[in-house]
Order: structure tokens, then sequence, then C-alpha cells
């Protein structure tokens, strides 16, 4: 087999999470489920063509987060508990962040993790899992974050992955003589942070819908582009964020937006549905 190039990769990457931002928003949150041609038709108004519609569907089944059922010649896919806990725990994660300022007791969490090269599956596992946690990565196999109340999840987390007694953590205060910029500058690129959010702000802050297709599109648009910044801003304290830090102004226009349009689109979604469920 004749492995994909980077730009196949990329466009399969893209309809998949672009798939799981439609399962969590429109499906997750109704009945759990959807006919074949709805998220064909959903993916389509995306720009994602049919034949990569359906791929990413077979993928994203074979991944064990939906299920399909007959019905006669039509299909219908329902979540497994496997994808409703995937869902509901990524929209917690993306609603939530950001939504109200952080106070910290200035405790600072450090894990000590080093996993050998021999296993870069745990190594990237480990990376996805303590990111989207928000920590960083300062220095090779130390990650840290100005919040103790994430030690349940990052124990968790290296039990899941079997690291629990090769890997430790614990809770403390900056030890003496460490500069706490050069620290987060070491952990974080908060240059790119915020030219991510400055980029978010000018894709929407003027974006309007005519109609109910357009807000379906607008919507899922809004949540793929604010969906990734839990994975690269670590929401850290207002004591340790430079000034004018653009991440409130950031989340309060996601949910201005999000609010504004998720009826309109919330209706194109029942159309699509009503639409494929009376194909024969």
């Amino acid at each position: 087999m004749i492995a994909p190039a980077d730009g196949d990769r990329s466009r399969a990457a893209s309809a998949r999470s672009m798939l799981l931002t439609i399962l969590g928003e429109f499906v997750h949150t109704r009945d759990g489920s959807a006919w074949t041609g709805t998220l064909v038709a959903a993916l389509g108004a995306l720009g994602v063509e049919e034949k990569s519609a359906r791929q990413t569907i077979a993928r994203t089944a074979s991944q064990g987060i939906i299920t399909s059922e007959r019905h006669g010649r039509r299909v219908r896919w329902q979540l497994t508990d496997t994808g409703s806990t995937l869902l509901a725990e990524g929209t917690e994660r993306i609603y939530s962040f950001l939504r109200s300022p952080r106070t910290w007791d200035g405790q600072w969490l450090v894990v000590a993790a080093a996993v050998p090269e021999s296993q870069r599956s745990t190594r990237h596992k480990l990376r996805t899992r303590l990111t989207w946690l928000g920590l960083g990565c300062p220095t090779p196999g130390m990650w840290i974050i100005p919040d103790s109340d994430k030690e349940d999840e990052v124990q968790a987390a290296l039990a899941d992955l079997d690291l629990a007694d090769r890997a430790f953590a614990w809770a403390g205060r900056r030890a003496a003589g460490t500069d706490p910029a050069s620290l987060i500058d070491a952990a974080w690129d908060l240059v790119e942070v915020r030219s991510r959010y400055q980029e978010f702000a000018a894709d929407f802050t003027e974006r309007s819908v005519d109609d109910d297709p357009a807000a379906f599109a607008a919507q899922v648009e809004l949540i793929q582009a604010w969906r990734s910044f839990p994975f690269i801003d670590p929401d850290l304290p207002a004591e340790l964020l430079p000034p004018d830090w653009p991440g409130p102004a950031a989340a309060t226009l996601f949910h201005t937006r999000r609010d504004r349009w998720h009826r309109r689109a919330q209706r194109e979604w029942d159309r699509m549905e009503q639409a494929a469920g009376e194909r024969t």
C-alpha cells in the first residue's frame, strides 16, 4: 500500500476533525444518531467531497466512535459509548475553556515522565494527554502547569498509559531563583498563541450569515477554529500573562457567535436529517 501524501493526510485529518465537530454539536446533543446521507451532506456543506466523506465516516466507525444500523437500503449511525464519552469530554473542555477567570494559589504542578525513544506511541499519547490538560514541556521529560488542581487528572493519564511506576507528579511553589517569565517561555509559545487568537478574531468578528446553510457552515468552522486553543493555550492565571492578553476577548467572541448562529444551524441540520430520512 502506498502511503498518502502529506496533503492527503492533512485533508483526511481535517475531514475527520470536522465530522467529530458535527457529531459533537448536532448528534451527541440530540438522540445520538444520524443517517449516512445527513453526515455526507453536512460534510459536503463544508467542502468535503462525497467519496472522502464516506471514507471519513468509515474510518471513524473503525475507531469505535460510531456504529451502523441498517434500515432497508439506508444506514443510520449511532454513537457508541466510547464515542459519547469522547464527545462529552471534548465538548466540556471546549465550552468551559476560558469561560471564567482563574484564581491562583501560587502552586505549580510538576510531572517528571521520561519515556524512551523505543516507545514512541506511548510518548505521543502522553504528550497529547498532558497538552490537552494544559501542561507545557520546558525541558525533555518534564511537564509543568501553574494549577495543582490538575494533579488527579494527570495521575489518571499516567495510570491509563501504564506509566504510574515510571513517572512522578508533585505540587509546590516555584523554586527560588527561577524566573517565571523564562519558565513560561520555555514551556509555551505564547507569541504564537497570541497570533492565533488575533487570527480567530479577524476571521469571526465581522462574519455574518444570510441563511440557515451559511449558519451551519459558520458554526462548524467556528468550533473547528476554537477547539485548537485548549491544546495550545495553558490558560495561565492573570499574574503570569503578558499585558493585553487576547484570550478572554476571543472566548467572549466564540460564545457570542455560537449563540447567535446555533438555532439557524440546528434548523439546517434538521432539514438535512429530514431529507436523508425521506430518501428510499
